[in-house]
């Protein structure tokens, strides 16, 4: 049984779909969903108890793609079906599976499965990842979802898992609302992202499970979609995320604006790194709160990017080395880059428990200012194998590691920073780099009030200042 609320509905079958697992289906798929387009709309139908093997298929407007429940679709394992780049002229970032372009009223929905077999696509299985196959120009991992240029998108109630490269991918798109999905992508799975939001707005993101090797959910505003504008106006709330990389990030890719975004009521478990702004470009990141959150982070290989910060705001100018897509990061013609601004952003009621502290971290103190932590609390232990002493600054200018010691607080070159009834705890296991509950260093107006904690160990300071003015202190505990 099923309901559809359309009062016209296409099933793939009666257009040829085998869904014997074996017969690649993409044709029928894509003759069904230009049947319904035709018609004026209606429901695409994929009907349960069977699998669709499939190549690339395109999306139209006025369409509920109904995955029903116990049906799935799977990505057709051969990598010459997939031709179209996700990124346009960039050839070297992944290819479009499932896609669409100028849509109007599509909804995904059904609580059926959607798989990128993403493994299919991998070299060897190490401890920790897959190998990356090489390839030439094209690199052929499919992104499950690439939507471009759409206006009221829905995806509700369905699974999509198993990426080769990102999984939804939605570009310069309006009134988008993502409810009740899960995303599980391998955790071994490089750039296997859960949810990308590129140059768009509008967008609501609730009561969504997402676990990933790569980013659970990531705003940005790539370059090579630039005409798209501002990625602004998004809430995320009551969503779980676990990350072998960074579970919510900003940027990294960022030519425009991402501004007016709120986090709220989520959990992040078992992850490299917790709520990362990631900043490498000229764009702008401002007016952001992050709010009642629960971090847990824990270390792991150098793979992936990330040193168990539960929360990292970095703006550094991006390395023009050793990326394999370099030309397409900086400005037509140019090789190198500039950073811009992050200001206004807000860490409020978040408990944190870490191998590593927060890290806050620019190329000049202009580039980062107003950031707010209130109530946060933090907990750090050892607890992995895996070196520590270091926070993560990749894709940057230089070493890409801050090597040293491990503070509850770390901010290096900032302006106008608050901390407001936070806390610092450390557990039973300390290594020797574990050191103060906070340091600042080149810090243009610090705000320290009711601040509760001690140093890890007893021959280092609690809280340590260099470089620092208009520092206001008010009942820390020393």
């Amino acid at each position: 049984m099923y309901y559809i609320i359309s009062m016209i509905y296409f099933n793939i079958q009666d257009f040829g779909a085998k869904g014997d697992g074996k017969t690649d289906d993409a044709r029928a798929i894509q003759a069904t969903i230009d049947a319904c387009a035709q018609a004026g709309g209606g429901t695409v139908l994929i009907p349960a108890g069977k699998t669709f093997l499939s190549g690339p298929f395109k999306l139209k407007s006025y369409i509920e793609f109904y995955v029903q429940t116990g049906a799935r679709i799977l990505a057709n394992p051969d990598e010459t079906v997939y031709v179209e780049s996700a990124f346009r002229k960039n050839k070297g970032e992944g290819t479009v599976w499932i896609g669409g372009e100028d849509l109007e009223m599509v909804t995904i929905t059904g609580g059926g499965v959607i798989d990128g077999n993403g493994t299919a696509f991998m070299g060897k299985e190490l401890e920790d990842s897959f190998e990356l196959k090489p390839f030439d120009t094209v690199d052929p991992r499919p992104h499950i979802l690439t939507i471009v240029g759409a206006e009221n998108l829905r995806i509700r109630n369905i699974t999509f898992k198993n990426a080769a490269y990102w999984g939804l991918h939605l570009i310069g798109c309006n009134d988008v609302a993502i409810s009740n999905i899960s995303v599980l992508n391998s955790l071994k799975v490089r750039n296997g992202d859960g949810i990308d939001l590129d140059h768009s707005r509008n967008v609501r993101i609730s009561n969504c499970h997402i676990e990933s090797g790569d980013d659970c959910i990531c705003f940005k505003n790539r370059r090579e979609y630039a005409e798209f504008g501002p990625c602004e106006n998004i809430t995320v709330t009551g969503c779980t995320l676990v990350s072998t990389s960074c579970s919510i990030k900003i940027g990294s890719e960022n030519v425009d604006r991402i501004s007016h975004v709120t986090f709220i009521n989520c959990i992040i478990r078992n992850s490299n790194r917790g709520v990362g702004i990631q900043h490498r470009d000229e764009g702008i990141v401002s007016d952001i709160v992050f709010s009642n959150l629960i971090i847990e982070c824990r270390l792991f290989s150098d793979t992936w990017w990330g040193k168990a910060e539960p929360i990292y705001v970095t703006a550094y100018p991006r390395s023009a080395e050793n990326n394999k897509d370099g030309g397409w990061r900086f400005p037509e013609g140019e090789s190198t880059g500039k950073v811009g601004h992050i200001k206004n952003i807000t860490f409020s009621n978040i408990r944190c428990k870490s191998e590593n502290g927060i890290f806050v971290g620019a190329e000049h103190p202009e580039k980062i200012s107003g950031l707010r932590f209130n109530d946060v609390d933090l907990e750090i232990n050892k607890s992995t194998s895996y070196p520590g002493g270091m926070y993560d600054c990749r894709p940057c200018e230089g070493e890409g590691m801050i090597k040293g010691h491990t503070s509850g607080f770390y901010f290096d070159n900032a302006k106008e920073i608050s901390v407001s009834n936070c806390s610092v705890k450390w557990g039973p296991d300390r290594p020797d780099y574990y050191s103060n509950a906070l340091i600042a260093h080149n810090v243009m107006g610090l705000t320290i009030e009711n601040f509760e904690g001690e140093a890890a160990l007893p021959d280092k300071e609690t809280i340590l200042i260099n470089n620092s003015n208009r520092v206001l202190q008010k009942t820390a505990n020393r």
